[in-house]
């Protein structure tokens, strides 16, 4: 199958899966990182991240396709400046800005994306009509542009996150709004606290850790803030945690089966 027709697939299956998604009790965390990671896989670009307003207005990174990435988008919202707190506040898109080109523009953050390898980044607004409610960004460690295909498939992915926010629970008023994506955000916080906390007692990566969270919460169809708190009240031990890792996922999902040693094997 030739690289345009692999990269179809993959955004047919990507539009499937999120229909089935957004149809049910969803948690908007888990959306935008797997959105987040579909990026990465799809568009061919490096890395990715999602930002969301808060009640007051306040821009907050919520999902990132690696620890990379959201320190970078830290790094941004502190320094009030970067690509995607340029394209949130100005509800415009930026395309393919070369950040060696950018270092009057952004003194703080152009360095620092540069030092992490990244060589252009694109911020696009998650917006309908007159409502903007964050922006996501993408970085390259290649000067090459994004083509035409690319951005265009990368505005339907923040489309459909931000449809799928405001939508989510037949939202009718803007208090409901505020009051979802602040829950979003205290998520956020729980999760980073969770990660912390089991990367640390596991002796692991922060990304393994958060894989292994994801993990759990998914092959036991539970809210990833769930788990995440769970974990941190105690109510959800260590051991459970981590015996649940990627291999038994995949066990889970039919990716692999399970020998008569409960070794894990090809189905």
């Amino acid at each position: 199958m030739s690289d345009v027709g692999s990269r179809e697939s993959s955004l047919v299956a990507t539009f499937v899966e999120l229909t089935d998604v957004l149809v049910d009790d969803f948690d908007v965390v888990e959306l935008l990182t797997y959105l987040a990671g579909r990026c990465v896989e799809v568009l061919g670009v490096d890395a990715a991240g999602m930002m969301l307003a808060s009640p007051t207005g306040t821009l907050q990174a919520v999902a990132s396709s690696s620890e990379a990435v959201r320190t970078l988008e830290l790094f941004e919202l502190q320094t009030r400046q970067g690509p995607c707190y340029e394209c949130f506040y100005n509800a415009t898109p930026l395309a393919n800005v070369s950040l060696s080109d950018a270092l009057e523009r952004w003194p703080d953050f152009a360095p620092l994306a540069l030092d992490a390898g990244f060589r252009s980044a694109t911020a696009l607004p998650m917006r309908v009509g007159n409502t903007t409610i964050g922006a996501m960004n993408l970085f390259r460690s290649a000067r090459a542009d994004l083509g035409v295909a690319d951005l265009i498939a990368a505005r339907a992915f923040a489309h459909v996150a931000t449809i799928g926010i405001l939508q989510h629970r037949a939202i009718e008023a803007v208090q409901v709004i505020n009051d979802q994506l602040s829950a979003a955000l205290e998520s956020r916080v729980l999760i980073e606290q969770a990660k912390g906390m089991l990367a640390e007692r596991a002796g692991v990566e922060v990304e393994e850790a958060f894989e292994r969270l994801r993990s759990f919460a998914r092959n036991r169809n539970r809210r990833l803030a769930q788990v995440a708190e769970g974990f941190i009240g105690g109510e959800l031990a260590l051991d459970e945690i981590l015996e649940d890792g990627p291999a038994r996922s995949a066990l889970r999902h039919g990716q692999v089966g399970e020998g008569r040693d409960g070794t894990l094997v090809d189905p």
